[in-house]
């Protein structure tokens, strides 16, 4: 089953950090990242550029408008995501716990919907 990991991240925290502490985090991941590959529950993933950098696009009555980001007056945002695939949502929750922004935010675990339907 394939599920995709979502790294959520705040600013505040993140400059909070020490560079080293960053560089340690960057390490940690791409250590956990190269396991999985071994290991071959690795499908992807990859870092996002900052919500400043998005766009939202909206399509209403045939009108196409782009609105840029950031969208919400959220403090945490989408940083990044990585995709696994394993035996069970025990593993995918066990994975990403092992992912550093998980000590500072959060990492949502949610299954990829299968190619044949909307079952899930």
């Amino acid at each position: 089953m394939k599920y995709m990991l979502l790294i959520y991240s705040n600013p505040a925290i993140w400059e909070a950090l020490s560079d080293d502490d960053r560089v340690a985090i960057g390490r940690e991941h791409a250590s956990l990242i190269e396991e999985l590959r071994e290991s071959g529950e690795w499908v992807g993933g990859s870092p996002l550029a900052d919500p400043s950098n998005s766009r939202a696009v909206l399509l209403r009555d045939g009108v196409l408008t782009t609105i840029d980001g950031p969208f919400v007056e959220a403090k945490e945002h989408l940083a990044g995501y990585d995709i696994v695939d394993c035996e069970s949502a025990d593993r995918a929750v066990e994975i990403a716990g092992r992912i550093p922004d998980a000590r500072l935010v959060a990492v949502e675990v949610r299954p990829l919907m299968h190619d044949a339907g909307l079952e899930m």
